[in-house]
This record gives structure tokens, C-alpha cells and sequence, in this order.
């Protein structure tokens, strides 16, 4: 059931919140947190999503803030993320995810080279030891000549997999039949949750692991079906969230993640504050299982400008119409 805009609206705020590293090519994370019966949800389309690819993000927005979840783990294991920065700052960065022994390496970063993120992710595997498990994400970046030229240079780290080394599906299954003598497993992002058809990578079998994500994909229950529908190993992951939309994340983590992995759901260490004065950072490597409490304090020391909160109302209001007329 889809709530009344102006249920919608009662109690939403408009939040920027400063990163401590640039990531995503952003240094501020604009989000809209809003209260529904449940509690408090996220919508957080990133700024270049268009209306009809955000009505997701509302969807899960909605499923979140207008449903009562059951948490079926009290916490869940995280990577620490570890953006495109040089060798000597990977340390000092691997030091806010305490106890974590997964690790997520951004590559294929524009204006970065193939050497940077060999250097990157050795420089990984040397503060994290032998026994971590290192993944890279190049977000689709890469083609299929340059992935099978990166992943040979990069296997010799034991990565746990490679997310989103190409952007398509064709791409992701050529790869996968070029590296199979690697000993590297292919995951899929994008092509998850910005397809179409996320069960296409499955069935075209061009992704040994599925990262889900509880916004793109229009919740915890939608995303939950289509994990159990795919049939392929899952890691949950955040899309920069707030602490609020971590803990979207981090219920369906609990319900649906595969075992032996870690989610991406440690990214509140990246931001310089919050929307709560408790936010879902990693402890010994986990983070809970709870809906967070905002504190009103930090809405308002957070708030947008006047000109970006009109904007992201405007943005909910139109998406709420997409959502309506569908």
C-alpha cells in the first residue's frame, strides 16, 4: 500500500553529511530520512538517478519505515571499504573498521592506473595479513581486455572475488570464461541493481556471487525473493547510506546473506557524522541488527540547505507520482 505524500512528508528531513574521503566522486552525502509507523526509513537515490529508477529507492523506503521486520540475527560480520587512495593512507583507513577481516578495494577509479590498484590492494593484503579476505570492486569500469589484465596482476592476492569488473552481462560472462584458470569469482553490482532484469546475470551465468543491495532494489522483501529466486550466493552492501539506511541493510543481511560472508555495511565509518548519536559502526567486525534512533539534534545540525531540501521534496514528491501511476 502506498502511503499519502503527505504522510510522506510529516516527518522528513533533508541531511548532508561530510565524508572523511571522497568516494563515489563525492565528499557529501545528501539523504532524506523520514518516520513512518515502523520507524524511521531512508530515500537516497544518488543525485543522477532519474524519477523512474528512485521509485525503487521509495519502494524500499516505504517497506522499511511501513513494516515491522524481524531481525533474524542480534549482528552481522562487515568489510572494512577501502577507497582509491594511495598505499601509505590504507593503514591509517583499515584502523576505523575494528575487527573486521574482510576488506573491499575500490579500482578502476577515472585518473587512476592499473599499477595504483596493485599497489592498493598489496598494500591491503600487508596490513590485513594472510588470513583477510580481499575483494575489489572496479563498478564496471574495466573491459574485458583490461579486467583479464588486472585480475591476472591482482590474483596473485587472493581476492576473494572481483565485483562489477565490466558493466554488462555479456561482458561479465566472456570475462568469466577467460579468468576461470584464476581461481577469482565474479560478482555482480550493477548489473543487480540497475538492470531491468537483475535475474539475468544469473541465468546467463555470468556471476558466481549476487551483491544485493536493500534501497535499488525496492526493500527487504523484494530484495529477499530475489536472492532466494537467483539461487547464487549473496553479500548484502550498502549504497552509502546513513546509519538509518544501514540498518535496512543490515535486517535484510541477517535474513538472506550467505554464509562465510562479510556485508558492506560498515560505511558509517567513512562519514564525519551521523543522524544518530548511536550510528552502526563496526564493533570486532560486526554491526547490529537494530532500527536506529535519530537524533533531532543532528537533523538539525545536518540539515541541507534550503535550496537542496526543496529539491530532494520536490524529488519525493514527483517519485511518490511514479509510484502511484505505476
Amino acid at each position: 500500500m502506498l502511503p499519502d505524500l503527505a504522510d510522506l512528508l510529516a516527518d522528513a528531513h533533508v541531511v548532508a553529511l561530510p565524508m572523511r574521503v571522497r568516494f563515489r566522486g563525492i565528499t557529501t552525502r545528501e539523504a532524506l530520512v523520514l518516520r513512518g509507523p515502523a520507524g524511521w526509513t531512508e530515500f537516497s537515490p544518488f543525485v543522477e538517478y532519474d524519477d523512474t529508477e528512485a521509485a525503487a529507492w521509495l519502494r524500499a523506503a516505504i517497506d522499511f519505515g511501513w513494516t515491522d521486520h524481524d531481525a533474524a540475527a542480534d549482528s552481522v560480520p562487515v568489510n572494512a571499504t577501502v577507497p582509491a587512495i594511495a598505499p601509505d593512507a590504507v593503514a591509517d583507513l583499515l584502523g576505523r573498521y575494528p575487527g573486521c577481516t574482510t576488506a573491499k578495494v575500490k579500482v578502476a577509479e577515472p585518473g587512476t592506473t592499473l599499477d595504483d590498484d596493485v599497489a592498493r590492494v598489496a598494500e591491503v593484503r600487508r596490513v590485513m595479513g594472510p588470513s583477510a579476505a580481499v575483494r575489489v570492486d572496479a563498478n564496471g569500469f574495466w573491459s574485458v581486455d583490461r579486467a583479464t589484465a588486472a585480475l591476472e596482476r591482482l590474483a596473485p592476492y587472493d581476492l576473494q572475488y572481483a565485483e562489477q569488473p565490466c558493466a554488462t552481462v555479456p561482458e561479465l560472462a566472456d570475462l568469466r570464461s577467460r579468468t576461470a584458470g584464476l581461481g577469482v569469482r565474479i560478482a555482480a553490482d550493477e548489473s543487480v541493481r540497475r538492470a531491468s532484469d537483475p535475474l539475468a546475470v544469473a541465468r546467463a551465468g555470468a556471476a558466481d556471487v549476487l551483491v544485493v543491495k536493500a534501497q535499488p532494489l525496492g526493500g527487504i522483501t523484494a530484495a529477499r525473493s530475489l536472492v532466494a529466486e537467483a539461487g547464487l550466493p549473496c553479500v548484502v552492501s550498502s549504497a552509502l547510506d546513513t546509519s538509518v539506511g544501514l540498518g535496512m541493510g543490515a535486517f535484510l543481511a541477517a535474513a538472506a546473506m550467505s554464509p562465510g560472508y562479510a556485508a558492506g555495511l560498515g560505511t558509517a565509518a567513512m562519514f564525519g557524522t551521523d543522524v544518530t548519536t548511536e550510528p552502526l559502526l563496526p564493533v570486532d567486525g560486526r554491526v547490529p541488527v537494530r532500527r536506529t534512533a535519530v537524533s533531532r539534534d543532528l537533523l538539525e545540525r545536518n540539515a541541507a540547505s534550503p535550496e537542496r531540501t526543496a529539491w530532494w521534496r520536490a524529488r519525493l514528491e514527483r517519485v511518490h507520482a511514479v509510484l502511484a501511476g505505476a
